[in-house]
């Protein structure tokens, strides 16, 4: 019987589907998110669309807070509870649903903006389960859709 591969080897493939640029913003914007959100327990879900690691508290998708999700050409923040809830004087936040809004970044430096900051501080005061800030960090691969759209562009 074969030795299964770790969360972070397989998270490094989906990765390497992408182009050489979005996958090193990916990666920095992961090290800044992770660095903001200590204790999650970060979902994957490689879906037909891109790839998406959801930040919560525990392993329930339905207690995700943020996500990065990844497209072929650009990497998107998703504040996907409470998102019309959150404060955003700045008008930064994307969409019209009930339950999520996003913004897409131009790099991961904009995860160090203030206006970027405070939303994210929004989110986890409003999140419905709080993450352990003192937890320790882990990575669990929730799903891999057998249908993909190209992932480079």
């Amino acid at each position: 019987m074969g030795r299964e591969e770790s969360p972070s080897t397989q998270f490094a493939g989906f990765l390497r589907k992408y182009s050489r640029s979005v996958t090193a913003d990916a990666r920095a914007t992961l090290t800044r998110l992770r660095e903001r959100i200590p204790g999650a327990v970060e979902m994957v879900y490689d879906t037909d669309n891109g790839l998406v690691i959801g930040f919560g508290p525990t392993e329930r998708a339905s207690q995700g807070i943020v996500s990065l999700t990844i497209f072929p050409r650009w990497v998107t923040l998703c504040f996907i509870q409470n998102g019309p809830d959150i404060p955003d004087p700045g008008g930064l936040l994307k969409g019209t649903g009930n339950v999520v809004r996003h913004v897409r970044l131009q790099s991961a430096k904009d995860l160090d903006k203030p206006q970027i900051r405070a939303l994210l501080g929004h989110a986890l005061r409003l999140a419905d389960v709080r993450i352990d800030t003192a937890g320790r960090r882990r990575m669990v691969i929730k799903s891999i859709s057998a249908k993909q759209r190209p992932r480079r562009r």
